[in-house]
């Protein structure tokens, strides 16, 4: 056995997305925000906690038959600004990008202001204005930390 099969943790896929370099701990966050939870068929592997060179310890999500939507990419920079998303088709990886933050994330976050107007019965979006280190809801200010982004996301 080579060292290369010893060290795949996570199966190859054939076509679809792989998110990597994701801080650990990250996986099941990144599931969330892409709606999965096992009730809609989807291939996915996920390996949490697997040794990187680049980060220590990180996770990784294979998702099959499945490009991520310009709105996935731009919350998934807020809560993984690190990761990098490959295409593969035919087992190779056609594409690979690194996530690059958006301006404001729509629609993906609730506001935890329970006064903000996003959280009244109007018919009106989140949106949130990306900073350094945390995000301002356009409406009221409120202020959500990146380490609190995952307790927020409003994907259901």
């Amino acid at each position: 056995m080579s060292d290369t099969d010893r060290e795949l943790r996570v199966s190859k896929i054939r076509n679809g997305t792989v998110i990597d370099h994701l801080a650990a701990g990250q996986a099941l966050n990144v599931l969330a925000l892409l709606g999965i939870d096992g009730s809609g068929g989807e291939s996915v592997s996920v390996g949490m906690n697997v040794p990187s060179d680049k980060l220590a310890k990180k996770d990784i999500v294979k998702v099959e038959d499945r490009e991520l939507s310009q709105s996935e990419v731009d919350v998934l920079a807020v809560i993984a600004p690190e990761a990098t998303i490959n295409i593969v088709r035919e087992y190779d990886v056609v594409e690979k990008k690194r996530i690059d933050r958006p301006e404001s994330v729509d629609g993906v976050l609730s506001c935890p202001n329970r006064n903000c107007i996003t959280n009244d019965d109007e018919p009106i979006r989140t949106r949130f204005a990306v900073l350094d280190d945390a995000l301002r809801c356009d409406y009221c200010g409120e202020i959500v930390r990146e380490e609190e982004v995952a307790t927020h996301l409003d994907v259901a």
